[in-house]
């Protein structure tokens, strides 16, 4: 059983997880596609068409993902109302150091003496998959509250002179606050879908840095120590996996199509969210996006995307909420939520 130093109760047989807080945080430098057009073979014509991105955000090198997280994570909480969580999970491919991870680290610059702590690496899909494992903390009583981080410093392990991806990513954090309470009640996650093909994990890949090939990886070229991707495949594979885990989690809710009222498809690329909505049938007025702004925040994305909607009022109580994302690994998730009443995302 899980110990807490303030009022969260332990939960019962049954307990939900259900969303309280949300928060998030972005540098606040923007770079724009002209910025990078500079010193790329592109243009801001064709990356606006191709992506859907104007500008994204940048940290400086300073700033760490830590230092996004805990921004975020502070906002959840206050969002929330409460300054106590029985455990932190940080989704995330940029972490601090390779050791040790992240979170224990924002766990207590938050003031979160003792609490759990762990980093989840699933790139794009990790906050999904980080609520998926807050959830089953919950649930199984080991935990009243969770605080789940989604944080990224992509411009740490993006090539800037590499065309196909240093115009996608951008650095950010979002954050959500996950507590035990009654299932079916607004804020409740329902079941997820998720689940992965290593097969595939080299299409999006940072060659050396681990354990893998450690012995020339002193020795390794730039191109090798940076993310790199095969865009065409990965967006053939991205459809395919969100369209039918996003189909899953919705059968699981007992909703169909028209049921649902906002899709919040991680923000990868405008032609895929594209492309998964049509699949599911989702008219595009109920599919909102932020990537114009932020870029493709990988592990960030959903938790950004969601505060930006439920702050510029996209989200509504009582809306069928269902949520899906795509990432390294390669990984995918998708799960529901009715929007509850009474939440105000700071941002």
């Amino acid at each position: 059983m899980y110990q807490s130093e303030d009022s969260v109760q332990a939960p019962a047989a049954g307990t939900a997880a259900v969303l309280t807080g949300l928060g998030s945080w972005l540098p606040p430098r923007e770079v724009t596609n002209d910025e990078l057009c500079a010193h790329l073979d592109t243009s801001d014509t064709w990356i606006r068409e191709r992506i859907g991105i104007s500008v994204r955000r940048r940290a400086d090198p300073k700033t760490a993902t830590g230092d996004l997280a805990a921004e975020a994570g502070a906002r959840a909480l206050r969002s929330a109302g409460v300054t106590r969580a029985d455990a932190v999970v940080l989704a995330t491919t940029t972490p601090d150091h390779p050791c040790p991870a992240t979170a224990p680290d924002v766990a207590a610059r938050l003031g979160l003496a003792n609490a759990a702590a762990f980093d989840i690496a699933a790139g794009c899909s990790g906050f999904l998959y980080a609520t998926t494992v807050a959830a089953g903390l919950i649930r199984s009583g080991t935990a009243g509250r969770v605080l789940v981080i989604g944080a990224e410093t992509m411009s740490a392990v993006i090539d800037p002179a590499d065309r196909s991806t240093a115009p996608i990513f951008g650095d950010g954090a979002g954050a959500a606050v996950l507590e035990a309470g009654r299932p079916g009640r607004p804020g409740a996650l329902g079941e997820v879908a998720w689940g992965s093909d290593g097969a595939r994990s080299d299409a999006i890949v940072i060659p050396v840095g681990g354990s893998r090939n450690r012995d020339g990886r002193d020795a390794a070229p730039r191109s090798e120590r940076h993310v790199r991707m095969r865009g065409n495949e990965v967006l053939r594979h991205a459809v395919r996996r969100m369209t039918a885990a996003a189909t899953c989690a919705a059968a699981a809710a007992g909703w169909q199509p028209r049921d649902i009222d906002r899709l919040i498809v991680h923000q990868a690329n405008a032609r895929i969210s594209a492309a998964v909505s049509d699949a599911l049938g989702i008219p595009p007025e109920r599919v909102p996006s932020n990537i114009a702004s932020v870029g493709n925040t990988a592990a960030a994305s959903v938790p950004l995307l969601l505060a930006d909607a439920a702050a510029e009022g996209s989200l509504r109580p009582g809306h069928r909420v269902l949520l899906v994302a795509f990432g390294s690994g390669l990984a995918w998730a998708a799960t529901t939520l009715v929007w509850p009443a009474g939440l105000r995302a700071e941002r």
